[in-house]
């Protein structure tokens, strides 16, 4: 019995702990200060970081030398580099950046382009390496 009891904590100790990870992204509240790009974490651990990215006009040029990025975009449009490609990116568009790839964005719609970034492994913010310079 005692152990049932423990197994019962444990469990809905988990379900709090995972129900903490819900964003509800689109009440995001991006300051009216925060200029070109404004980021906010939403999550972390040792095998991945996520973030909400607004830009309003251009991210740099750069690559992770040991991070995958996935961004999917929530609103706005642009135009985005990876490689030696452009692409127009619009609302919905999903896409993925391999360790090592050059890219860049610039917003071109009416409104500042928002998107989810989730990198792997955990990113600490070191490994942006530009190459616009």
């Amino acid at each position: 019995m005692r152990s049932l009891f423990f197994v019962c904590i444990f469990l809905i100790a988990g379900r709090s702990a995972a129900a903490q990870t819900i964003f509800h992204l689109q009440e995001v509240v991006v300051p009216e200060d925060a200029g070109n790009i404004y980021v906010q974490k939403l999550s972390e651990d040792t095998l991945t970081s996520s973030y909400f990215i607004q830009v309003r006009d251009t991210v740099r040029r750069h690559y992770h030398a040991h991070h995958t990025e996935q961004i999917f975009v929530l609103e706005g449009s642009g135009i985005m580099f990876i490689g030696t490609e452009n692409h127009e990116i619009q609302a919905g568009d999903y896409f993925l950046i391999p360790v090592g790839t050059e890219h860049a964005v610039r917003s071109t719609g009416n409104v500042p382009l928002q998107v989810l970034s989730i990198q792997s492994p955990f990113f600490d913010g070191k490994d942006r390496i530009f190459t616009d310079e």
